[in-house]
């Protein structure tokens, strides 16, 4: 199957994840996203705020990645945060699951912390009028045996979230993990790829795993790759 160039762009989330990120680095990668039309940025949310002013009257969202790296933080502490960058102009939310929770099977506390964002940012949008917000979760595949991988998705799917994510930039995202997570999940949630993809072939593994977003920083090496091609094989 043939991929448009333009349909490609628009499953990758570009990633700026840095600690040291500057607001000049904030600048030029939004100037990229707008350039390639891509689905949206992906930043801490120090940087949400610069990022929604850059991207302004553009079709690219900004995406909010809460609790990061592994999401140890208290779950109101985390629900808060999503909240604020809500009001400062985030599009997409990313809730990092509480790693260290799940490798002590405590899964109880993963899945209140996850349906409890959940229901909060679902509530604040609706009655704020504002138009629905994409919530993904990311689960950290790369810590998780197959077993937690698979209560993840349990719990994800309980939550009521739109995608499942690998991870944010810990352990690269498998093809292995990828499949596991679209066989476990409902079609109604999408998988999202997340660590080590760099190239436009490991793009296309992905999606062709099952995922229906990718997580990069190279996405302008891919999609100007990918460009160079004109179309792309899946």
């Amino acid at each position: 199957m043939a991929l448009r160039i333009e349909e490609l762009a628009k499953t990758i989330d570009c990633t700026l994840l840095g600690p040291r990120a500057g607001l000049q680095e904030v600048e030029a990668v939004c100037q990229t996203a707008r350039e390639l039309h891509l689905a949206s940025l992906c930043v801490l949310p120090k940087h949400v705020g610069a990022a929604a002013e850059h991207l302004r009257g553009s079709d690219v969202k900004v995406c909010a990645v809460v609790g990061y790296p592994e999401g140890g933080a208290a779950a109101k502490a985390k629900i808060a945060e999503a909240e604020r960058c809500l009001d400062e102009g985030a599009g997409e939310l990313e809730f990092a699951l509480d790693v260290r929770a799940m490798l002590a099977l405590d899964f109880a506390l993963v899945r209140d912390e996850l349906t409890a964002f959940a229901r909060t940012i679902r509530m604040r949008t609706a009655n704020g009028g504002r138009g629905s917000v994409t919530l993904k979760a990311i689960i950290g595949t790369g810590r998780l045996d197959d077993k937690r991988k698979k209560l993840a998705c349990k719990i994800v799917e309980l939550a009521e979230v739109d995608f499942a994510q690998t991870s944010a930039n810990g352990a690269p995202a498998t093809v292995h993990d990828v499949e596991l997570l679209r066989d476990y999940l409902p079609e109604a949630v999408g998988v999202k790829a997340s660590g080590g993809v760099e190239t436009l072939d490991d793009a296309i593994a992905m999606i062709n795993a099952g995922a229906g977003r990718i997580g990069s920083p190279f996405a302008l090496e891919i999609v100007t790759y990918a460009a160079g091609l004109d179309r792309v094989s899946t």
